[in-house]
């Protein structure tokens, strides 16, 4: 528990820079790298199902993906969504007959299709979501949307674990994840609901706040989703917690059919850096696509 705290209280200051106050070119080099960490643990579990993965062609492959990302959002010129939907669908497209190809080289023909399957995995799971949030960033508000994110996920997570350590009794998904309960799934989903209400009432003095302590810009000063409506934030916050605990299930179920409690060690009282994204790799996923929508219909 010390070791868990200490770890977290490391992180999370590091983490608020990064998508607070750091160049989008750098918060793409730092997204990259940790999407890589999470997709060696990725590929490490899959060895434990009997896979034997293309582990130096995925991490080429996905290296490759965010170096273009950081180049593209390092020239001051904001990749638009547009432009991002064509880099990313490119990259997804393109992986499943790059690995194919990689996999003509194999003598054992019959470990190809399963060794592809891994890589494409770990890319549409790790990698798209990661460069979600990067996208995420360069939008209307996309600091303070994104520190939105983290406090619906973080504080989900925290509030899961001590109320169903304390007061869980009714298992969710005993063989999955034994510890996690009802009670706990349901503090997490009201402690969301209670970031998305102060998001959407106290908007404006929070981001005047982090602004007069130059953690905004100004910019990215005010939540531009549906103008913060307190029924939306409501609602997009209860989609956000529950696609964040079933993203914590999922890897959950991986580890469980890889025998393996952590995906890692790299982070102390954390495991590894997949136990630490899991929850908010759906979660991503879920925001921007929100977020894009919203912005779609504002353009029409």
């Amino acid at each position: 528990m010390i070791q868990r705290i200490l770890t977290a209280l490391v992180l999370i200051p590091i983490v608020l820079l990064l998508i607070l106050r750091a160049p989008i070119w750098l918060l793409a080099i730092v997204a990259g790298i940790v999407a890589l960490l999470a997709i060696r643990e990725f590929l490490e579990l899959t060895r434990r199902y009997g896979v034997e993965p293309f582990t130096v062609g995925t991490y080429v492959y996905v290296g490759l993906f965010f170096v273009l990302l950081a180049i593209r959002v390092g020239d001051d010129k904001p990749l638009r969504t547009s432009a991002f939907m064509v880099l990313s669908g490119l990259f997804a497209a393109l992986a499943p007959f790059v690995f194919l190809t990689i996999g003509m080289r194999r003598q054992e023909l019959r470990s190809v299709y399963p060794a592809v399957a891994a890589s494409v995995a770990a890319f549409a799971y790790i990698a798209i979501p990661m460069s979600m949030l990067v996208d995420l960033r360069q939008w209307s508000a996309g600091a303070f949307t994104l520190l939105y994110l983290m406090l619906v996920v973080w504080l989900g997570d925290i509030f899961a674990y001590f109320v169903g350590k304390s007061i869980g009794r009714h298992k969710m998904a005993p063989r999955i994840s034994p510890g996690k309960t009802w009670e706990g799934a349901a503090a997490s989903i009201l402690s969301s609901v209670g970031v998305g209400i102060l998001f959407s009432v106290y908007s404006e003095p929070i981001s005047n706040f982090l602004f007069a302590h130059h953690l905004l810009t100004q910019y990215s000063s005010m939540l531009n989703m549906q103008h913060g409506s307190p029924r939306f934030m409501i609602m997009l916050s209860v989609v956000l917690n529950i696609a964040a605990q079933l993203g914590d299930l999922v890897e959950s179920a991986i580890k469980r059919g890889a025998d393996v409690k952590d995906s890692g060690a790299i982070l102390p009282g954390h495991g590894g850096m997949l136990d630490r994204i899991d929850a908010l790799l759906f979660a991503a996923v879920i925001l921007w696509f929100a977020d894009a929508g919203n912005a779609f219909l504002n353009f029409l």
